[in-house]
Formats: structure tokens, C-alpha cells, sequence
């Protein structure tokens, strides 16, 4: 079982940067991805970005491409989320995920999760 501990959300206003952290520990070479999954509120969780463990590609969901960025610092078992030119519709719950399999793009393709960090973005 892989355990994740996600960090590093906050609130910034329209334009401003955060910087996501995502630690994992145990079973962690058994995932095929890493990703992180947004949620707001009265929505469904939706996939931002993700890192294909094996061959260090990356997926990002349209909204967020050309602005976020996934990275993967493996001494560190530490994924990370940078997130720049954030806009007010990027407020959301943050939960990086291990897992994968399929796609790697849905929530029910992982089976760890982190506990969720916050981001609020004002216009």
C-alpha cells in the first residue's frame, strides 16, 4: 500500500504561482502513474496532470496545459505540481494519486490517494 502526503496549496490571487508537493512512501514501484486530481465543489473529480512512471511521460488536461507542470523527483519519492498563471477556476481541493493502469487520466484507475491540499485563487 502506497501512502501519499500532499502539500503546498494556499490562497494567491489571479496570475500568482503555487508549487503542489505530493511524498510517497511504501509500495510506491508498483505504480504505473502518479497524478493529481482536482475537486471543486459540486463537481466531480477531474485529472490535471500526470506522470507515466515508466517512461517519464506526462498527460495534462486541457485547462491547465501550457501553465502547470508535472515533475517527479524520484531520490525524494516527491511528485510535484507547479502551477503558474493560476486563474480563479483553478480553486479547488488538490489530491495527488498512485496508480494507474489504463489511461491513468481517471480517478478510479488509482487506488492511493492524499488526503488533499487547498487552492484558492481570487480575482
Amino acid at each position: 500500500q502506497v501512502q501519499l502526503v500532499d502539500s503546498g496549496g494556499g490562497s494567491v490571487q489571479a496570475g500568482g504561482t503555487l508549487r503542489l508537493s505530493c511524498t510517497a512512501s511504501g509500495y510506491t514501484f508498483s505504480s504505473a502513474c502518479l497524478g493529481w486530481f482536482r475537486q471543486a465543489p459540486g463537481k466531480e473529480r477531474e485529472g490535471v496532470a500526470v506522470i507515466y512512471l515508466s517512461a517519464g511521460s506526462t498527460f495534462y488536461a486541457d485547462s491547465v496545459k501550457d501553465r502547470f507542470i508535472i515533475s517527479r523527483d524520484r531520490a525524494k519519492n516527491t511528485v510535484y505540481l507547479q502551477m503558474n498563471s493560476l486563474k480563479p477556476e483553478d480553486s479547488a481541493m488538490y489530491y495527488c494519486a498512485a496508480g494507474g493502469g489504463g489511461t491513468c487520466r481517471l480517478p478510479y484507475e488509482y487506488g492511493s490517494w492524499g488526503q488533499g491540499t487547498r487552492v484558492t485563487v481570487s480575482s
